[in-house]
């Protein structure tokens, strides 16, 4: 097995090589294509092979997209449904350990694990061999949840985030039964390549839901803070519809993701919020 995964590994890690090297030229046709259209000088780095360059632009077209190792990494996603493994830091406070509960009301076909003495080697060994799809890490900071990992399984990648104003379900007045039915979902506002990653990241922790159903998760970002909800709506005559939280709300903060698992201390990085990033209020990550 271990052979298996380090075989594996490594062709991923060469298929995401191959992928930013397509990209790169990619993206040197397309500005060998708009410098032509709109009779403009080439850019300096481009003159120097702007003959060859110009002859593949000629058979090939530069708008087509590179083939994404993200096609790799959720291949499966659409046709079977996601299986989580939902865990906590060790030794969970009783805030903690309900706020699992809940997050375990939330995503179907999720499964509940007590961390215990449990390592994070052995963590993402159990998800592998049992074949979970991904695995979520919960964190705490003095009895206050305020962290969750993501991690998608067997290759990665693996998303930190920050929580903030989590507020429970059982701290929400008036909360009806959490349906089994599989939620619809709402994805609002990711509107880079980073956004759209780690929207990636997040909808395909949830099944494909039936056309009926009255279940929805809000995923919405203001100011690259995703502000998650949970909520059930009930249709009362043709126009009028009654919306019902069903919580658990909080806050969402990506600070990293990581080409790997999240025992691998030697994976890259694919992005990481840097302090100086926190200045800059005019350009947003998400």
């Amino acid at each position: 097995m271990q052979r298996r995964d380090v075989r594996l590994r490594r062709e991923y890690l060469y298929r995401k090589s191959l992928e930013a090297k397509e990209q790169a030229l990619l993206e040197r046709k397309r500005q060998l294509k708009r410098a032509l259209e709109e009779d403009k000088p080439l850019p300096t780095e481009l003159r120097k092979d702007a003959r060859e360059l110009q002859n593949s632009v000629a058979l090939d077209d530069p708008d087509l997209h590179v083939s994404n190792v993200l096609d790799d990494e959720y291949i499966n996603a659409g046709v079977s449904d996601p299986r989580l493994l939902i865990t906590t830091s060790h030794d969970p406070s009783s805030k903690l350990t309900q706020f699992l509960k809940e997050l375990r009301l939330v995503f179907p076909n999720c499964q509940r694990m007590n961390r215990g003495g449990t390592t994070m080697k052995e963590l993402v060994a159990v998800a592998k061999n049992e074949g979970f799809t991904d695995l979520l890490i919960v964190h705490e900071t003095r009895g206050s949840p305020d962290g969750i990992i993501v991690a998608h399984m067997p290759q990665g990648p693996t998303a930190y985030f920050n929580l903030s104003n989590t507020i429970l379900r059982h701290d929400i007045q008036g909360t009806p039964n959490v349906p089994e039915v599989y939620p619809h979902l709402i994805m609002d506002n990711f509107t880079t390549k980073l956004g759209r990653r780690a929207s990636t990241i997040l909808k395909y922790l949830f099944p494909v839901p039936r056309a009926d159903s009255t279940r929805v998760v809000s995923c919405v970002n203001r100011e690259d803070y995703i502000s998650f909800r949970h909520h059930v709506y009930r249709k009362q005559g043709v126009k009028d519809v009654t919306l019902l939280e069903l919580g658990p709300r909080f806050e969402m903060k990506l600070y990293r993701i990581k080409l790997g698992t999240p025992d691998q201390a030697e994976a890259d990085d694919e992005w990481v919020l840097r302090p100086y990033m926190n200045t800059s209020r005019k350009k947003r990550a998400l």
